[in-house]
């Protein structure tokens, strides 16, 4: 089998990033409630929880490392998230799709060779501002002043970097010291370092 074709979404690919995106479209659901409780304490702090709603794309491309995988995690787990009631309804759909594509633009740029913290990290960073592209289309970030939109936007970039680009570097990184990825995607050299 040439590189070509070890690169495609294969149906175990297809299925596990599904996987992965209902576990996390389920953990949006349940966050929905925290994200709320952290909107009281004011200047913007839970524009920092809400980057954990960017981690599907970053994770499953850590883990299935193939074109596409963020673009279909982010979609599928924004898809299931509606599904169990979020509620944004179908708005959060719309996000899904947008913030799977933007993280899925950071691995496709280093043309899905690279899956080091920093990648994932800018993958988190990059679906936040595909969040802000839809909070703009819908028009209430207008209605912020200057050094509160300002509060969120840095808040949310950092939340992005850090909840959907480290905690799901680490995630992997976890995973792989159990072997499980191993189901996934071939045993690399770099698998081997991280036993050690």
């Amino acid at each position: 089998m040439n590189e070509r074709q070890n690169r495609k979404l294969h149906l175990t690919d297809i299925l596990v990033t599904i996987v992965v995106a209902l576990v996390f479209g389920l953990v949006f659901r349940l966050l929905g409630p925290v994200y709320d409780l952290f909107k009281i304490f004011g200047l913007q702090l839970d524009a920092f929880i809400y980057g954990i709603w960017f981690i599907a794309g970053p994770f499953a491309a850590l883990l299935i490392r193939k074109p596409g995988a963020a673009l279909l995690a982010e979609t599928a787990a924004a898809m299931a998230e509606v599904l169990f009631g979020a509620s944004g309804g179908i708005m959060s759909f719309y996000y899904g799709v947008l913030q799977g594509l933007f993280s899925e633009l950071i691995f496709a740029a280093w043309r899905y060779r690279k899956f080091t913290i920093s990648v994932a990290m800018l993958s988190g960073f990059a679906a936040s501002i595909a969040s802000f592209i839809v909070d703009l289309f819908y028009g209430y970030l207008t209605y912020l002043a200057s050094w509160n939109f300002a509060l969120s936007l840095i808040f949310r970039m950092l939340g992005g970097a850090i909840m959907a680009g480290a905690l799901a570097y680490a995630l992997v990184k976890a995973l792989e010291k159990t072997g499980v990825t191993h189901l996934v995607r071939p045993v690399t050299k770099d698998d081997y370092d991280a036993l050690k």
